[in-house]
Order: structure tokens, then sequence, then C-alpha cells
């Protein structure tokens, strides 16, 4: 590291401090050349895989879109907005865990189905008719009888 006034390469630790919140290292430091202090911050850099859609593209993955999606199916339903936060963590946290770099855009759509069902079997039909994109009746048949077959 350099010193950011006289870009001396020569720096001293003078105290080291973990945040309250834990995540991040707070460091004092000095530099032997010119004198001055100043601080640095040291933080985890967890980055989200990119996500691969079904045309090829590739794109970086939005917790925006994925919130946005959840919420359409889960509207005028009763679901506390804790529960979807801890849904999007669960989601993003498979993400993050599988230690890809890029996932497909159907993995993401699977782990939202497994938590809508979770949540409510009304936005998981909701959304697995449109995911799936089913064309008739008989298809909307067998997924309220999927739903209905597995134990919460």
């Amino acid at each position: 590291m350099k010193c950011p006034f006289c870009q001396h390469d020569d720096i001293q630790v003078l105290d080291t401090r973990v945040s309250e919140e834990g995540d991040a290292i707070k460091r004092r430091r000095r530099c032997v050349n010119c004198d001055k202090r100043f601080t640095t911050w040291e933080r985890i850099e967890l980055t989200m895989p990119y996500v691969v859609k079904k045309n090829g593209s590739r794109t970086e993955f939005a917790n925006s879109k994925l919130r946005d999606s959840l919420m359409l199916a889960l509207r005028k339903r009763p679901v506390a907005a804790e529960s979807v936060d801890k849904a999007i963590a669960s989601i993003e946290e498979k993400l993050l865990t599988s230690g890809q770099r890029e996932v497909d855009s159907g993995y993401i759509g699977e782990l939202v189905m497994q938590e809508l069902q979770r949540l409510d079997k009304v936005a998981y039909i909701r959304f697995a008719s449109v995911y799936k994109n089913f064309e008739d009746l008989a298809e909307f048949q067998d997924a309220i009888e999927k739903v209905e077959r597995k134990p919460r």
C-alpha cells in the first residue's frame, strides 16, 4: 500500500479495530516518509454470479428483478415482508455459495419456485404458470396436484 499523500510505500499500522457490525476492519496508518496519518477499511467483497439467459446472453445478477418477481407472484397474498426478505436472502446465499461464476436463469427460477412453494401455494402456482409457460388446464392441474402432495 502506498501513502495517499506522498506515494511512499513504507506504511505503519498504528491501530486495528473490527467494526461494530463485524463485517469490516478499520486500520489507522502512518506514513514513515511524510508522517501523515490516514484510515483504511477492509471489507469482504462477495460477487454474485452472472446470469446466463435462455438466449445465451449474460447479465449481472439484479436483486431488484428477483424481488419484483417474488412480489408479483405474491401480490395480494397474506405473506409478511419479512418472509419475502428471508426468501430473497436464502436465494442469494445459495447463489453465492454455489461457487459458480455464471448460473443459468433457469436455476434461479427453480430457486424462486422452491421459496414460493414454501411461502404461499397460490403464489407458487402463479409463478409456475408463467415460468413454465402453462398452455392448458391440465398443466395447472398437474402443478396443483404436485403442491398438494408435497408436505410443508
